[in-house]
């Protein structure tokens, strides 16, 4: 893996540093928004690698070999999982942008054995950065629309210096643009697939805890995105009905809270301290808003109650420590 200030990228992310304005650079090679959108649908059904201008992006050529290992691999292991997301994790996701037409034809393949890592990594690079974010006005953030006037937009940039909100804007316009292959996975046959392709259709005939649990904060999500007092409401009534699983009413009751910002219900802090037992908080880290706003230490809806519900409550000992297991 190449040190990234010696990648191309790094000359735009200096000029803008130097006063360069990003305009400048949109619809260019180091726009990854362009690069994207230019991926041939051709080249992405055919993993066509050596067409993507990988190059062009810090660590891209690492990437790629990640998705060539992924697309090969065999069962025996689990080559490339978990390295989309920790790019992200880390703040440089510019280049795994270019892997999400690929990762979405490896989860769609039903044969192939790495799927459901694949679909894991899809949604990392559309989203700001998140983890360990759990505080009720940015768990389920979705900033709309960067402005090309400025380096430091809504998203901020990334630690290489990159626009962050071209790369998150890239990463969900390859996303959509490959929605007819992700909606058959909502009829998967893994709970874990159909909880990374969670859309709410689907909780009234899913029986997964988990799964339903993941409706309801992909709702939220995309409600927090695109404001829908109805469904505000939905996932208020949803916290309160006790023929709810735990998991849901507790998934509901976050993503109520993140939906709104007025005084917090005394029945919701009690639903919630009463519904959230540790082996419930060790279960919900299978959802990925979950296990991102977890930290070494305390687990997602761990934090994201003490954030949301007991903000007088210090962090836990160790919750910095990275060898510290999840209590």
């Amino acid at each position: 893996m190449g040190e990234w200030r010696t990648d191309p990228t790094f000359a735009m992310c200096r000029a803008l540093v130097d006063g360069a304005e990003l305009s400048s650079f949109v619809g260019g090679p180091f726009d990854v928004r362009a690069v994207a959108a230019a991926i041939r649908p051709e080249a992405a059904d055919g993993f066509l690698l050596d067409e993507v201008p990988w190059e062009n992006f810090p660590q891209g050529d690492h990437v790629r070999d990640v998705v060539h290992l992924l697309h090969t691999g065999d069962s025996l292991n689990r080559p490339g999982a978990g390295v989309v997301s920790g790019m992200c994790a880390n703040d440089m996701r510019a280049a795994t942008v270019l892997a999400v037409p690929f990762l979405i034809r490896i989860a769609a393949d039903t044969r192939h054995p790495h799927r459901a890592d694949a679909l894991a990594e899809v949604s990392s690079p559309a989203r700001a950065r998140h983890f360990g974010v759990a505080c009720r006005n940015e768990l389920l953030l979705h900033r709309t629309g960067t402005r090309d006037d400025t380096l430091y937009d809504d998203y901020g940039v990334e630690v290489t210096g990159y626009p962050a909100g071209w790369s998150v804007a890239a990463a969900r316009a390859a996303i959509t643009a490959d929605t007819a292959l992700l909606l058959p996975l909502l009829n998967d046959s893994s709970p874990a697939t159909r909880i990374r392709a969670a859309f709410r259709t689907r909780l009234s005939t899913e029986q997964d805890p988990l799964v339903r649990a993941a409706m309801v904060l992909a709702t939220a999500e995309a409600t927090r995105n695109q404001p829908h007092p109805p469904t505000t409401a939905w996932m208020g009534e949803l916290w309160r009905d006790r023929t709810q699983v735990p998991e849901v009413r507790l998934a509901a009751a976050i993503g109520w809270l993140c939906l709104t910002d007025g005084h917090t219900p005394d029945d919701l802090h009690a639903a919630v301290d009463d519904l959230a037992s540790d082996e419930r908080a060790h279960a919900m880290e299978a959802l990925p808003w979950m296990a991102a706003a977890g930290r070494s230490g305390e687990t997602g809806l761990r934090h994201c109650i003490r954030e949301m519900l007991h903000p007088e409550q210090p962090d836990p000992a160790g919750c910095d420590d990275p060898w510290a297991p999840n209590h």
